[in-house]
This record gives C-alpha cells, structure tokens and sequence, in this order.
C-alpha cells in the first residue's frame, strides 16, 4: 500500500541499495538529529563518518556564525568546516541581496552573527528605523527585547521589506521548550498586520541554498521535526528521512498531514547503512494491519513472535507497517495490537519517545 503525501522523490533518485548509496547531499539538521545540545547523538557520528557522500548541515539557527557552528560540531567529533554549514541568517541575506541594491539600510533584529550575513552581501545593517532602513531582517537572539521589537515594528509599518530567518515557534532548552523566533516574529506581525517573506525551513529559500552549495542532483533531507525538516523537503520536491531521535514522536507521525510525511521513517542516523526500500513506510513480512471501525490494528504475522519482536528493528518495522493505514484513516482513535508480540512494540514507541527525553541535554537554539 502507497502512503498518500510521500514525496514523489528527487530528480534523478537511484533505486536499490542502502538509503546512503540513493543520495549524493545529504542534507543534516542539527539538533535533535545530529547533537543534542552539547552531546552527540548516540551513533551520530558513527554513520556519518561512514559517509561518501557530501555532508551538509542545514540549520535554522540565525543566533551563530557558521564557523561557531562547525567549531562546536568538531568538538562533538563530526567532520565540519565553515562551507559544510548553512544557516537561515544566510539565506535571509540572500533574499535581501536579491531585492535590494547594494548599500541599502536593513534593520537587523537578531544577533551580530545576522548583521554579519547582511554585511556580507553588500547592504548596511542598522537598529534603528530613524536610519531610514529599506527592509527589516529578524532571527533569533536571547536578547531580543521589546525596544528593538518596537523599531522594527515601525520600520515595516512604514513599508520596509521585512524577512524572518525562521518562524519556529518553540526553542529548546535544558528547562523544556522555551519561546523562539517565530513567537517574535508573531508580535511583529500582530503589530504590524503583515506577514514576512520567511527564509528558514520549512519554507524553501534555505533549501535551495543548501542543493545549490553542494551541487545536489540527489539529495536527501534529513531531520527530526515534521513541521520544519519535512515539510521543508516537500517544498523543494527532495526526499526525505525523519529520525525519531528529536522533536517529532510517533504520534505525531500517526497523525500528520500530508506535507508533513517523510519518504523514510527510521529510529536514528544508522538507518543510512540499511536497506533504503526497507526504510519507506509500507508493509513488512512480520506485520500486518487491518482497519476495525476506523482504527488500525496491528498483528505479528511471524510464526515465532518472540523471533519477531527480537529484532533489532522490530518496533520500526512494525510502525512503517501501521502508518499507510493511519495517514488514510486520519480521524482515527488510537493503534491497538491484536496479540502479545504487536501490544508489545506499540508500548515500545512510547518508550522509546521517554529515552529521548531523558536523554535531551540541550542548550538554547534553534534547530
């Protein structure tokens, strides 16, 4: 069974072979994908290292420069230079070098790595709207405040062009989810009755970027989040993988709409080495689904159970299995198992979703 909403692929997609052999750019979230704060996802590094493939990390963050970013993931122990990392902040100056002559005055709402990106396109970054600024460039910053919200509300009242590096809404941090940029972007949209020009995934300019630095005929969108990282590839037409190992649970996955459904569903970043059709959502030979009122069902098919929920990929095959059913059944109440070895890898999702939690150490960013 074809799960409705899939990406319909990157131009050019091999078939067969592992999910790294199909890709030639892999295109990397950060957190909540490749590190968690100041450490490492486990296996992280371990599967990338293993990669031929160009590795590109592709960030929403606008707070750092790209070398702090690749500095901070060579510490980790990842191979990283300033070129394999691309960042909203750049991508939100290109949007403004594309539309603004060299020399004109951008308000810069963000940090000084942001005003860093404006300068380097040629345009002059200033703080207030008395400098007459031309166009208003928002990213995060902690220390974003009400004074410079204010300016920038007057400037983009007043008809200047106005950009947001990325409209996430939540930002995590080692206290839980705390307020990120879109939450501010939102105050100057209420302030102002406008929307911005946004750069960031899931919209499509920081993408783009991204394909168009590393040559990609090929690439391969990798994340953690459904709503940024996934819908993002589906903007730019690329494959994608969701590895469970961040933001996005099960249930959420259960549940998403079509523009948030991954080409690949995996627990981690070791599913690189595995087989990529294996990877897609879709029947397994140990599992089997029926719809009772609506609701997926699922069974073990294997005729020694204990074999089948042994194996090392037992829950997320069984997950793959469960989520063409669920995405056309969207109102559905809840998966239940037929039998002992299915209720056992239903229960496993969600205790897998308290690892990850347990094991988030992160500090503020965003993703």
């Amino acid at each position: 069974m074809t799960a409705a909403g899939t990406p319909g692929g990157s131009v050019g997609a091999a078939t067969g072979g592992t999910l790294r052999s199909r890709y030639d750019v892999l295109l990397l979230d950060l957190d909540g994908t490749v590190y968690r704060g100041a450490h490492a996802v486990p296996g992280a590094k371990e599967a990338l290292d293993r990669d031929g493939s160009r590795l590109l990390y592709v960030t929403n963050n606008a707070s750092r420069r790209p070398d702090d970013v690749a500095a901070h993931l060579r510490e980790l122990g990842f191979r990283a230079d300033r070129e394999s990392v691309v960042t909203s902040s750049q991508a939100a100056a290109r949007l403004l070098a594309d539309r603004l002559p060299a020399g004109s005055r951008v308000l810069v709402v963000g940090t000084d790595a942001l005003a860093e990106e404006i300068e380097s396109v040629a345009l002059v970054p200033v703080r207030s709207a008395d400098a007459g600024p031309v166009a208003v460039v928002q990213g995060h910053s902690p220390d974003t405040g009400w004074r410079i919200l204010a300016e920038a509300t007057l400037a983009v009242r007043g008809g200047a062009l106005w950009v947001a590096t990325n409209v996430d809404s939540t930002l995590p941090t080692e206290r839980g989810l705390v307020l990120g940029n879109g939450a501010m972007v939102s105050a100057v949209g209420a302030a102002t009755g406008t929307d911005p020009v946004v750069a960031g995934k899931p919209a499509a300019p920081l993408l783009e970027d991204a394909i168009r630095r590393g040559g990609a005929r090929r690439p391969l969108v990798v994340g953690d989040r459904l709503d940024t990282d996934i819908e993002g590839a589906h903007a730019v037409g690329a494959d994608s993988l969701l590895v469970l190992t961040g933001v996005s649970t099960v249930d959420d996955l259960l549940r998403a709409r079509p523009e948030h459904r991954p080409t690949y569903v995996a627990s981690s970043l070791a599913s690189l080495d595995e087989d990529a059709d294996g990877l897609r959502p879709g029947a397994d030979a140990d599992w089997v689904v029926d719809v009772v009122a609506g609701d997926p069902v699922l069974s073990c098919t294997a005729s020694d159970m204990d074999i089948a929920t042994r194996r090392v990929d037992a829950a997320m095959a069984a997950l793959r299995t469960v989520l063409p059913y669920a995405w056309d059944n969207p109102g559905f109440g809840s998966v239940t198992g037929a039998d002992t070895a299915a209720r056992t890898v239903i229960a496993s999702w969600s205790a897998a979703r308290r690892d990850v939690a347990a094991g988030a150490n992160v500090e503020p960013r965003d993703t």
